[in-house]
């Protein structure tokens, strides 16, 4: 499937973008090569396959959630260089 030079050139207004005219020569010629590969494509048997997301055969692996022991206030606090009792302290950035 062959693209014209004004196809081209309406595809490029679309994305606005601005081609030289060998430029515009070059990318007709690569987008006609892309849609010929599409064409054959087409042509390829895929009664019998399933659709995929991806080629790789992956499943997730989740853990199971579980409830475990929190950590206290006062063991997250204690390597803070200085805090309040609840929080960290920390100087202040903005004025």
């Amino acid at each position: 499937m062959a693209i014209s030079k004004e196809e081209v050139q309406h595809i490029a207004r679309l994305a606005r973008l601005r081609f030289s005219d060998e430029e515009q020569d070059q990318m007709a010629e690569e987008m006609s090569q892309v849609l010929d590969y599409m064409d054959t494509l087409r042509e390829v048997d895929t009664a019998g396959v399933p659709p995929m997301a991806h080629v790789l055969t992956q499943e997730n692996v989740f853990r199971d959630d579980e409830v475990e022991q929190r950590i206290k206030r006062k063991d997250a606090l204690s390597n803070a260089p200085e805090t309040d009792g609840t929080y960290v302290l920390v100087p202040r950035v903005i004025d």
